[in-house]
This record gives structure tokens, sequence and C-alpha cells, in this order.
């Protein structure tokens, strides 16, 4: 494999295997950015993470890698059951849900003294975890699909099965990403459901579906999605850059 293979190779790993939870704000907010990417919570520092894209190491040298669980949604909705008009009303009649995203952490002992090491590891973890969710801290999530912002974790579970023999080796993190600002509910409407609920007469239902009648509301959420991911990339990748 080339040596731009290779690079490309361990770049994919850091940003989706790796480390693909950042967290933002909480805890992070004295940092570059307010993002902490979540390596930076086990030990594995700016340097090393580095080390990962100059010296070709793969995610099976860092302390856990991380897999996205089938389930989680990129578009969800809510469509109302009562009887509509017709069929153009019933199919703007939709409301946006929250999305769920689910990884997959697995993190076994390598050697001999990871056993001593896992206990002190888990528990920083967890508490810095905590720390940051009670803080009001929220996290971004990369996936090779998507990449969900301003989530909230709900949980982390142990799932790890009966084909090894080491235990708690393997958690399931759910991340929900709600709906947290006025605008964003009010886009959660469609431009049916939005003059529905602002007690405007139904004239002329036609007029109030596609793209047109939604543009006004969309794009400003569009690209303020677009600015906030930019500025979260600035900032790990100068958290990834500074020196230790």
């Amino acid at each position: 494999m080339s040596g731009t293979a290779n690079a490309f190779r361990s770049a994919y790993d850091l940003a989706f295997q790796v480390s693909p939870i950042i967290l933002t704000g909480g805890i992070a907010s004295g940092l570059l950015g307010s993002a902490l990417p979540i390596i930076g919570l086990v030990g594995q520092l700016a340097s090393f993470a580095q080390g990962a894209l100059t010296n070709g190491l793969s995610s099976q040298d860092f302390f856990a890698k991380y897999v996205p669980i089938p389930g989680s949604n990129i578009i969800s909705n809510a469509v109302a059951t009562y009887p509509f008009a017709n069929q153009q009303v019933a199919a703007n009649a939709i409301i946006e849900q929250p999305l769920n995203v689910s990884l997959r952490m697995i993190a076994p002992v390598k050697d001999n003294g990871g056993y001593l090491t896992k206990l002190a590891l888990f528990t920083a973890l967890r508490t810095s975890l905590q720390q940051h969710n009670v803080s009001g801290g929220t996290y971004a999530i990369a996936t090779p699909a998507y990449i969900y912002t301003n989530c909230l974790m709900t949980g982390m579970t142990d799932i790890t099965g009966g084909d090894t023999e080491q235990q708690q080796i393997e958690w399931q993190i759910d991340f929900v990403k709600p709906l947290i600002s006025k605008q964003s509910a009010a886009q959660a409407f469609s431009a049916l459901m939005g003059k529905l609920a602002g007690g405007q007469q139904i004239n002329n239902p036609s007029s109030w579906s596609g793209a047109g009648a939604a543009a006004g509301t969309q794009a400003p959420g569009a690209l303020s999605l677009v600015a906030g991911a930019q500025n979260l990339a600035a900032g790990v990748n100068s958290f990834l850059s500074a020196p230790i």
C-alpha cells in the first residue's frame, strides 16, 4: 500500500474509528474551539494522535475503537394519523423528530499491564463524561455517512458477548440529537403544518408544498449547520496540532 493510501487510511481511522466522538461545551469550554476529542479523556493525547497520522498506526494501536451500530437514523419524521383531505396534504403534514445514533465502543485489554489500568481508565472516562453531561455539554458524532452535531448522551451500556473471555470490553453509547432551539423547533414543521399552526386558511394546499414553500425557513438553518461544522472542524484540528 502506498504512502498516500496509508495516510488516507490513518486519517479515516482517526476520524471515524479512533475518535469519532467530540465533546463540545461542558468540560471542553475552556479549550480552543470548545471541542475535545474523546481520546483526550483516556490519556491518548494530541501527540499520539499525530503519531497515528505520521507513523501509520491503525485504530488497533489506541485504547478503543468505535463502530456505528445499525439502527441509527438520519431522517425521522412523524405523520399525523387523522384523516387528510387528499394525498398532497398528507405528504406535507409531517413533523421532524429527534435523531438517534449509537456507537459500539470496543476496548479490549491488549497486554497484562492493561488489566491494572483498565479500572482507572474507565473510572476516569465515566467521571469525565458524567461531568460533561451535567455541565450541559453536547457531542458531535462523526460517522461515515453523516456528522451528528448538538447531541446529548442518553446512556452507556455493557454489551460484551460470550465470544470472549474478557469482561466488559464492549459498550454501547447512545446519543440523541434533539430539537434544542426555537429555530430548530420551527424548522421541524413542514410548510403545511407551519401554516396550520399559524391559523391560516387552506385556500390552495398545492401552493404550500414543495421546496419553495419551505425555502425561507430551511435555508438559514442549513447555513448555520455548515458554519457550525466548519468551526468545530477548525477547533479539533487546532487541538490535534497543538504541541504538548
